[in-house]
């Protein structure tokens, strides 16, 4: 049966680079990444963060994406900044098995990460303002994976742990 791997943390700790990675490992996969899709709105474009934005369209255009790759059987890899609404509207909708996973690092190697990116693609300071609002969220413990010091190898590894599952807390 298919499988939703849902990856989130702060920008610059190895969302697009892990779920890669991992949708490489799997043999029949989908790679879908949030922003590409949040950034397909051009004209009345407003950042996610900001009032106005169009996260419920966003939304609405990932949840259908998800389920027709995962009703023809294959695994789904999704990352974006997620917060715990969004991961329960993914419940709500999406009836396949869930991994989810927050990935977490100190902020210096979070910086360090982000200085590795295009120049048009870092984020700087928004990155330790995302790192402090993940840490506020409190996300159940068993979903953070801590990456400071895993190579991404270990990291794909222990995505398919079944310690990610996602479980609706009741």
């Amino acid at each position: 049966m298919s499988k939703l791997y849902v990856i989130t943390g702060p920008a610059g700790v190895g969302k697009s680079t892990i779920s890669k990675e991992l949708a490489n490992s799997l043999e029949k996969s989908v790679f879908i990444e949030g922003d590409e899709i949040y950034h397909q709105v051009v004209g009345s474009y407003i950042p996610a963060w900001k009032e106005g934005n169009h996260l419920e369209v966003f939304w609405k255009v990932c949840i259908q994406s998800i389920l027709i790759y995962l009703e023809n059987g294959y695994d789904v890899i999704f990352n974006y900044i997620i917060k715990k609404k969004d991961i329960e509207l993914l419940d709500k909708f999406i009836p396949f098995e869930k991994h989810f996973l927050v990935l977490m690092v100190d902020s210096d190697t979070l910086l360090r990460r982000d200085q590795m990116r295009p120049e048009d693609c870092q984020m700087k300071e928004r990155c330790l303002v995302l790192l402090e609002e993940f840490k506020k969220e409190n996300f159940d413990k068993k979903y953070i994976l801590e990456t400071t010091n895993l190579t991404i190898p270990k990291i794909v590894s222990k995505a398919k742990e079944d310690k990610f599952l996602w479980k609706k807390e009741r």
